[in-house]
């Protein structure tokens, strides 16, 4: 299986991330503070990090452009700072996703077995980008959905490739409003709703209980 980077201060937080990880298979390295973390970081040995953010020696969103500069492996926050505005800043500054503290188990080991799957960028030799049922030709801006093709707008087009590039990882409301629209237009979500209703349309078997664009309340889309 892979091997993992738990960075916490707390020892009982990360026994308890070892015993959780280890019932997948995962090989479990930990590391209290920052300097150890991107220590053992750099020697490449790690598929993917789970991250607190209270550390002692720096805060840990200082820590993930840090880590990102080493690495693209996914980075996984769990922490007990559970607002949006945290939650927003992590995803924009690169990690793959955000567990809220105290966690459960069970879900975190899902979150990662999703990140590690989507850690590498699903890119066909022809040039094609495809997630689940989709597939994207940016050359041809041709687009389908399990083998019928989608009329798209170019912004739908350009949203729906943003998420596939995204490689399952939450982009933000700001992240995917300035790719799509423009700097100007990073505070103007509504925009966004309405692409991505009109995509549901477009791409879900059942619009209202969608499964392949995914909301992250306040915080952004994702592909499921």
């Amino acid at each position: 299986m892979s091997t993992v980077l738990c960075i916490d201060d707390e020892p009982a937080i990360l026994r308890l991330l070892s015993v959780v990880l280890a019932a997948d298979g995962h090989e479990v390295m930990t590391a209290t503070a920052g300097r150890e973390a991107l220590t053992i970081i750099g020697r490449g040995a790690v598929d993917a990090v789970l991250l607190d953010l209270g550390l002692a020696d720096r805060d840990g969103l200082e820590l993930i452009p840090a880590i990102r500069a080493i690495t693209a492996v996914p980075i996984l926050v769990i922490s007990a700072r559970g607002e949006v505005a945290e939650k927003v800043t992590a995803l924009d500054l690169g990690a793959a996703d955000y567990i809220t503290k105290p966690f459960d188990g069970d879900e975190v080991r899902a979150r990662l077995r999703v990140a590690l799957r989507q850690g590498a960028k699903s890119l066909t030799p022809d040039g094609v980008i495809c997630h689940g049922p989709i597939r994207m030709n940016p050359e041809r801006h041709e687009a389908e959905v399990s083998g019928r093709p989608l009329s798209l707008t170019p912004k739908e087009y350009a949203l729906l490739k943003a998420l596939i590039e995204a490689n399952g990882r939450v982009l933000t409301h700001a992240a995917l409003l300035e790719r799509v629209w423009g700097k100007a237009h990073r505070q103007d979500v509504e925009y966004l709703r309405v692409t991505i209703r009109a995509l549901r349309l477009k791409i879900e078997e059942d619009p209202a209980r969608p499964i392949v664009i995914r909301n992250e309340p306040g915080v952004g889309y994702r592909l499921g």
